[in-house]
């Protein structure tokens, strides 16, 4: 047993709900299971909410709304300065979780997973200090008003960083809200709830109730006195969501599935271009909607892009993510691990080249989700290995002839969620950029900014997330004519 979950178990949080600033007791009947990755064993069992739960979350941040949603800004850019305190005080509990719950190496938990979600609590207090909330345009006021109570549905593949990038800017913006983690890694989440408590927000701010999507996700999507809701997931997922909030209009944001290109130009640093590609598309083990898994290049330069890629994937150590060997862990799921495994006998059966990896575990893994990182090359852009989003390390190289085409095959996908340009001409790389279809794109491997809106085109979503653009999602224009 692990120290986060000796902690959750002592003080009695495993098994209860954060509603209204206490620990309650669920009235739900049904409990979900947490699966330890990199062993495929049991590790600890939590109830997972119903009806009653969602009720009472919603009415505790329905009764706290008239008063947080008035407290000053520069109050609530001070209580996320605490938070975003308390989770670094307490960052290596939640790496440990991390690792416990989702197949994270620990390393990675604790130098990426954990930094960069205490970084969105941290532009969240930057934005609000900073921004004007009435502004006057001659005898008009334009204001912006919190919206209400929020429904966040994070996901389970960054469950930290997924909860922070909502939460810290519906707390800037002055809503409440109600948590809804996904059911396959609830552990981190009760450990942020604990982060919140103690941070000193008023009961009913922020509340979490466990639960899978047919009996708490639902629920909140449908529910009257919810104001909007806002769901990392599979595209399947927001649109089920969306159907559910069609009936109250209820504004709902989405951040959705992707399969992002790296383009690669003909005067890239090919070397470069390609290793630091193999590792942005294998990054948290390929378990990101902005991957870039589709690497799209000169036909001239592929047998080099073969080679630079293979080596590159060798680097990759997936192993025991409490090892300080393993670059990579474990894949986060069972299910998530068989539908990998069934992509890559599906791109071998397509025709696609092997160029590294493939089927089943890695040499002498009999038992974990572990998975080879495997990269496929001469990949055609109407493969389902192409279209298809993965969810893995699994990366497709795709030849093109002419820039044109290389644009033309960026956007060949339903998804337009990130996208990569990799070039030594700025302005050819620049006028790339401008033609990818997708809500945010990397030009040459730049320096991750928690200040850059990231969201998506076409069925990656709508809405964004992170800064002012994020805060922004969660506020109500009003005009106020007269004013002056």
């Amino acid at each position: 047993m692990t120290a986060p979950l000796e902690h959750l178990i002592r003080n009695g949080h495993l098994n209860r709900f954060f509603i209204d600033g206490e620990w309650r007791e669920p009235k739900g009947t049904t409990h979900g299971t947490v699966v330890n990755p990199a062993t495929e064993e049991e590790v600890c069992r939590f109830p997972l909410g119903n009806g009653e739960d969602v009720d009472a979350a919603v009415s505790a941040a329905r009764r706290a709304f008239p008063g947080w949603s008035r407290t000053s800004p520069d109050n609530r850019a001070e209580l996320l300065e605490r938070l975003a305190a308390l989770i670094d005080a307490r960052s290596e509990r939640f790496a440990q979780c991390l690792t416990l719950e989702m197949g994270a190496a620990l390393e990675y938990a604790r130098s990426t997973q954990v930094p960069l979600a205490i970084a969105h609590v941290n532009a969240a207090r930057d934005v609000v200090a900073a921004f004007s909330f009435v502004r006057q345009h001659g005898h008009t006021a334009i204001t912006h008003e919190a919206i209400g109570v929020c429904a966040l549905i994070t996901p389970w593949n960054w469950p930290l960083y997924q909860i922070t990038a909502k939460v810290a800017p519906a707390l800037a913006a002055g809503c409440t809200m109600v948590l809804k983690p996904s059911e396959l890694s609830p552990l981190s989440a009760l450990l942020f709830a604990e982060a919140i408590e103690d941070a000193g927000f008023p009961a009913g701010v922020f509340n979490l109730v466990n639960g899978d999507g047919t009996g708490v996700g639902s629920g909140l999507a449908s529910h009257r006195d919810v104001d909007m809701i806002s769901i990392t997931g599979s595209t399947r997922a927001g649109i089920a969501v969306a159907q559910a909030a069609a009936p109250t209009v209820k504004r709902v944001a989405q951040e959705l599935g992707g399969k992002s290109p790296n383009v690669i130009l003909p005067d890239a640093d090919l070397d470069r271009a390609v290793s630091l590609g193999v590792a942005a598309a294998f990054r948290n083990l390929g378990q990101s909607c902005s991957a870039p898994t589709r690497m799209i290049v000169p036909h001239a330069l592929l047998s080099g892009v073969e080679e630079f890629a293979k080596r590159a994937a060798a680097e990759v150590v997936v192993g025991d993510p409490l090892s300080e060997t393993s670059t990579h862990g474990a894949i986060a799921n069972g299910a998530q691990f068989d539908r990998v495994q069934t992509m890559i006998g599906v791109g071998i059966s397509e025709g696609a080249k092997l160029v590294t990896g493939g089927p089943g575990r890695p040499e002498g893994m009999s038992t974990g989700f572990y998975v080879k990182p495997t990269i496929f090359s001469e990949v055609r852009s109407d493969m389902r290995i192409a279209q298809e989003e993965i969810f893995g390390p699994v990366l497709c190289i795709i030849p093109y002839e002419t820039v044109e085409e290389a644009i033309t095959i960026a956007n060949d996908t339903v998804y337009g969620l990130g996208a990569h340009v990799q070039g030594n001409d700025m302005e050819i790389v620049k006028d790339v950029a401008s033609q990818i279809r997708a809500g945010q794109v990397h030009l040459n491997y730049p320096a991750w900014d928690p200040h850059a809106p990231f969201g998506g085109f076409k069925q990656s979503g709508n809405g964004r997330e992170y800064g002012l653009k994020g805060m922004l999602e969660y506020l109500e224009v009003k005009s106020i004519l007269g004013f002056a």
